[in-house]
């Protein structure tokens, strides 16, 4: 099956993190699926796209690195604060909008302390009857 757009809301998940967390797209100016923004390779901006995953379980956060420290090496995770390293790498960038490649299921990021971001869910209604 080819990859499937995605949208605003879609279901994201770090390899560090503890909950995935939804997809922002801000709608500006952008193509829509379903009556949601599509999403572009550069959608990568922490806090305002890709939002926290509950807790980080990575030692090169520094926040995980010291209270894992405190706690005599017990892993202790600590909020996450997505840090994503560049563009998403997505399965289907040569389906271009607005000059940029649109996100497609199965795309990733990287993270600066080690996970990995993937798309799970890619939110449009036809990813749901599948």
């Amino acid at each position: 099956m080819s990859p499937l757009p995605v949208v605003n809301g879609a279901l994201l998940q770090c390899s560090m993190g503890t909950v995935p967390s939804a997809l922002g797209v801000l709608p500006l100016s952008r193509v829509t699926i379903e009556g949601q923004p599509a999403a572009r390779i550069t959608d990568v901006v922490p806090g305002v796209n890709i939002k926290p995953f509950g807790l980080c379980r990575s030692l090169l956060n520094p926040a995980v690195a010291a209270a894992t420290t405190a706690a005599l090496g017990v892993l202790t995770p600590m909020p996450c604060l997505p840090v994503p390293t560049g563009p998403w790498i997505s399965p289907v960038a040569r389906t271009v909008a607005g000059g940029l490649p649109l996100l497609g299921s199965g795309s990733t990021c990287l993270c600066a302390f080690a996970g990995v971001i993937a798309v799970r869910l890619p939110g449009t209604l036809r990813s749901q009857v599948s």
